[in-house]
């Protein structure tokens, strides 16, 4: 138990929300390109200007390895690849969401969430536009909205762990703790010892005072193959919540920045009545 479970829940309740976005808010200013200066009109008959070829290549979708070479991009890039994916064909499913996760990874949920339904609007079973409009939902504070989404999600595909595990995220959002706790249990189910759904679960855990329990399932997380920073980074929190601040310390500042560790390790000792 937290020696301040109020605190302790304020304090991992905000976990929830910063594990659903990957990436700092971002201003970049898509929509529609300046104008170029207006050309005079010509005469009706003159013929047109051949295209460019880089007028010809803006017009194609870009090929299977180029695509593949986007994820190597850093994010302005990769969006600003994606954004140009859709407005070549509005229908490409896979250009849809991969924008979508580009807004979303930036902060940009609104637009994300408004990418994605253009897919869904013409391909209302493709289950990676399923996922992301959930994940897009959530990132908003708004999961009752991803439930649906989900729901068809775990229809089409019932073995996968990832809406289920998202189902969580939106019933606790939705203020639906039990529910939310049995999804997790269901998605650890179907992914033992997956190191995101343990992070959740724990978290879970965390907000609803066990938060012994939620360090259990962390370390559990972290010495899997696939753990990530962010699990590493919720049991450092976690490890904080019970005092615990100089092992809280140790992996924080494996993982961050000097100035970002003393910023939330500030915040840890804040909570959790710890004099700084």
């Amino acid at each position: 138990m937290s020696p301040a479970p109020a605190r302790t829940a304020t304090a991992i309740a905000v976990l929830f929300a910063l594990n659903l976005v990957a990436g700092p808010a971002g201003a970049w200013p898509f929509g529609a390109a300046k104008p170029a200066a207006t050309a005079p009109t010509p005469s009706s008959t003159a013929k047109p200007a051949a295209p460019t070829a880089a007028a010809l290549a803006a017009r194609r979708k870009s090929s299977p390895e180029e695509r593949a070479a986007a994820d190597r991009l850093d994010l302005l890039a990769r969006s600003a690849f994606w954004a140009k994916e859709v407005d070549v064909d509005p229908t490409d499913a896979q250009a849809g969401v991969e924008f979508a996760t580009a807004m979303r990874l930036m902060g940009r949920n609104a637009e994300a969430a408004e990418a994605v339904q253009k897919i869904l609007i013409v391909d209302p079973k493709n289950l990676d536009a399923l996922l992301e409009s959930a994940r897009d939902y959530v990132a908003l504070n708004k999961g009752f909205y991803a439930i649906e989404p989900l729901k068809q999600a775990m229809a089409i595909a019932p073995r996968d762990w990832r809406p289920v595990s998202l189902m969580g995220i939106a019933r606790e959002q939705n203020q639906q703790p039990d529910e939310a706790h049995a999804a997790y249990l269901q998605a650890l189910a179907l992914s033992p010892d997956n190191p995101a759904v343990l992070s959740n679960l724990a978290l879970w855990c965390a907000t609803h005072h066990d938060t012994a329990q939620a360090e259990t399932l962390l370390r559990r997380a972290v010495a899997q193959p696939g753990a990530t920073a962010r699990e590493r980074q919720n049991l450092a929190l976690v490890l904080g919540m019970q005092g615990k601040m100089a092992d809280a310390e140790h992996i924080m500042r494996d993982d961050l920045p000097p100035e970002i560790a003393d910023n939330n390790l500030n915040y840890l000792k804040a909570v959790s009545g710890v004099p700084k």
